[in-house]
């Protein structure tokens, strides 16, 4: 049982812990939780490959780092999770970098856009939440088994519960865009990732796991205005009233899943409030939806993405 809570902040979590020889590859590395989860796994003695799609925000965040903590030992990498081509390019130039990775955290995300499409055509942020990670992580794969025991976190969120995954239009192509369901629908595919790649790798020294962090105001929230906080209330299936948590309390349950032993026998499971989650209830903001988690779902999607992607993956 976690001795941490919503409350618990990411230094609190990593106290104790040290990361000295580990590799941690962090995506959208330069604000918000991704910028914080860099910053602690580095106080811990990782070597942190930074990720990002700007390179002067990301250069502006490594220096942040760096004159909070000296001898922070950071990398940086340019890579547009919009655009499987830079996926491709970025995932060779990592493997040139490290051989071993220990953590990768496929913390970057859009969040209720307005209808747009990536390189390739894909709903963005299906293609961006999802597909890219699901790319940029097969193509690691090779340096993560290298370097395990290993452990892969996918930020996913309470959106999950806006619904299931739809099969049949997942880019939007026949039905109408509606930004919070298209959301939720690529949260629910980041669990549905997680419980497939845990399936696939767990046998090669690899876990997986999706982490909801809450409900923190960063630069994921760039396209909200006042009326998009209000559909998301009435869109919510909790009675109870949004709480919002400081980067430190948001980035608390990723840093946690990356680096407790409490998880070294677990795997496939969707964590919020530095725990592993119960099942959903009617009224509850907390928990998992069944869909999310279901392995005969997770088998479908994987054989999915791989096909939207153009490329299969054998772990074996």
């Amino acid at each position: 049982m976690s001795r941490f809570d919503g409350a618990s902040t990411t230094d609190q979590v990593i106290e104790d812990v040290s990361l000295k020889g580990k590799c941690a590859v962090v995506t959208g590395a330069s604000s918000g939780l991704g910028l914080e989860t860099c910053r602690v796994l580095a106080a811990a003695g990782a070597t942190v490959l930074m990720v990002a799609r700007n390179k002067d925000t990301l250069e502006t965040a490594a220096e942040e780092i760096r004159q909070r903590q000296p001898e922070a030992q950071l990398l940086t990498q340019i890579m547009d999770l919009a655009d499987l081509d830079s996926v491709r390019s970025a995932a060779a130039e990592i493997l040139q970098q490290a051989d071993k990775i220990q953590l990768l955290i496929n913390n970057a995300g859009v969040m209720a856009c307005p209808l747009m499409r990536t390189a390739q055509g894909f709903e963005m942020q299906f293609g961006t939440n999802h597909l890219g990670h699901f790319l940029l992580t097969g193509l690691l794969s090779p340096a993560l088994i290298n370097g395990s025991p290993s452990r892969v976190i996918n930020l996913s969120s309470a959106g999950h519960k806006f619904g299931p995954f739809n099969f049949s239009d997942p880019n939007y192509h026949q039905r109408e865009y509606d930004k919070w369901q298209a959301y939720g629908e690529s949260k629910t595919a980041n669990v549905l990732f997680s419980v497939g790649l845990d399936l696939r790798m767990r046998e090669r020294g690899v876990r997986a796991f999706a982490v909801h962090p809450g409900m923190i105001m960063t630069n994921l929230a760039r396209h909200l205005e006042a009326a998009d906080i209000t559909a998301l209330t009435d869109r919510s299936s909790s009675s109870e009233p949004l709480a919002f948590k400081t980067p430190e309390q948001g980035a608390a349950t990723t840093v946690w899943a990356a680096t407790t032993s409490d998880l070294a026998l677990e795997g496939g499971q969707y964590l919020e409030d530095c725990h592993i989650a119960q099942a959903a209830e009617s009224g509850s903001s907390s928990g998992v939806e069944s869909y999310a988690v279901d392995p005969a779902v997770a088998e479908e999607f994987w054989l999915l993405s791989e096909d939207l992607v153009g490329q299969s993956f054998s772990f074996n």
